[in-house]
């Protein structure tokens, strides 16, 4: 669970303070009315809702049920044990935000309502990449609620100074663009960690490779699959440009302090990092740029790491047509399209991409979302990006000069045995 809530903070990050409007300071879910007004209890992750969007949502919910919506913002740390205690119990929440990488573990224990019928009412074009994480086991556990991607941030002047022109359409116009900066000699033309994990599970999702596979009714490590070979390759290339320790991830140090001392020509990072970068430098603000990770073919985008959230409604929930409708008020065109432009987060349909028209970095990571996907969706997976993470004991070792099937083997029996743990 904890890889799950790293993942949904680093994207809650990039959102403005949360409206905790209509919040009540209890924790307990909604229960019976007991012949009281109706109400429904939503729990939302510190950050996930921001403000015109929660008093435009609560204004129509209760506008149009006559129930009142008690909004309960949570604090991510802790939120595991907190939320599976409160499905266990006979009043949990009605509905919750889960990072869309849990929804697997909360699925299994029989925490989530099936919400097939929704999906067909509401969801038949949800962009696919984005709705994957609510299945688990063919059912509908959840809805997609919003993500966000990596996408190239870049400085202006560095790149203008090497003479470089264009936004690059294809990887090897990104390469030849940190060449010219390289041979500049004014910039490092990369920050990029040998153990950027996330950047690495999108170029995993970009060659088809999965990471575990199926042994008879387990699941083992599958990092010596030659397709996993080929996005280490990518990243090897990536980071050759780059300075940085191979054997650090992008938190340490924050990439954004280091892009800030305005000597580094791009890094690859989530659109909220450049608000890092400034805090630590404001100069630098006037020269930061974005656009979308180039793939292979000008046609199709780098893959990346969907990082984001899903809203469920808990079995136990008395209130469940109720919780059904504040969903489908939630996830509206209008709503979904208001959210991405308040945040610049990608909403759950491609057909309301352009709602993030405005927000350079939304929009450098908008085409990416279609292609884009997520680490392995089994609640075994959890256990694996526990530090010491063996994937990324995997990516150094490739870095340092092993092959990709040696360094798949170092690390196969711990990963083997941290997908057999029970969660």
């Amino acid at each position: 669970m904890k890889r799950g809530l790293i993942a949904a903070t680093g994207v809650a990050a990039m959102l403005v303070s949360v409206a905790a409007c209509g919040s009540s300071d209890s924790d307990k879910g909604s229960g019976d009315d007991g012949g009281k007004a109706k109400s429904l209890t939503v729990w939302f992750m510190d950050g996930s809702n921001p403000a015109g969007w929660t008093k435009t949502v609560q204004a129509e919910f209760e506008q149009k049920t006559g129930a009142k919506l008690n909004i309960q913002v949570q604090k991510w740390d802790g939120i595991q044990q907190k939320l599976t205690t409160a499905l266990s119990e006979s009043s949990p929440p009605d509905v919750i935000e889960i990072g869309n990488t849990q929804t697997p573990s909360y699925a299994r224990t029989g925490g989530l309502a099936d919400l097939g019928e929704l999906k067909k009412e509401i969801g038949a074009d949800w962009t696919e990449s984005l709705n994957k994480p609510a299945v688990f086991e063919g059912k509908q556990y959840a809805a997609p609620w919003y993500a966000a991607s990596r996408v190239v941030i870049y400085n202006k002047k560095i790149w203008a100074d090497a003479g470089v022109k264009d936004i690059p359409k294809t990887r090897a116009d990104l390469f030849k663009a940190f060449e010219a900066i390289e041979k500049k000699g004014d910039a490092e033309p990369l920050y990029l960690p040998g153990q950027n994990w996330y950047f690495f599970d999108g170029l995993t999702i970009g060659t088809g490779a999965d990471l575990v596979k199926k042994d008879g009714k387990k699941y083992v490590s599958n990092l010596g699959d030659p397709k996993v070979a080929k996005a280490m390759d990518i990243y090897k290339q990536y980071q050759a440009f780059s300075k940085a320790p191979k054997d650090k991830d992008e938190a340490t140090p924050q990439q954004a302090d280091i892009f800030a001392k305005g000597k580094t020509g791009a890094f690859i990072g989530m659109g909220w990092e450049a608000k890092t970068a400034i805090k630590a430098n404001p100069q630098i603000e006037k020269e930061i740029g974005f656009f979308t990770l180039p793939g292979e073919s000008a046609d199709k985008p780098e893959g990346v790491f969907l990082g984001g959230s899903n809203l469920a409604v808990a079995t136990g929930s008395k209130k469940q047509e109720l919780a059904k409708e504040f969903l489908k008020i939630a996830l509206s065109d209008k709503n979904e399209a208001a959210l991405a432009k308040e945040v610049g987060s990608i909403p759950n349909k491609e057909s309301l991409l352009a709602s993030v028209k405005g927000n350079p970095a939304a929009e450098a990571a908008a085409p990416a979302a279609k292609g884009g996907g997520t680490t392995p969706l089994i609640p075994e997976w959890a256990a694996v990006e526990n530090a010491p993470n063996p994937i990324k004991a995997y990516m150094t070792a490739v870095l340092g000069g092993k092959s990709p099937e040696d360094a798949a083997k170092q690390v196969e029996a711990d990963m083997n045995k941290r997908l057999s743990q029970k969660q």
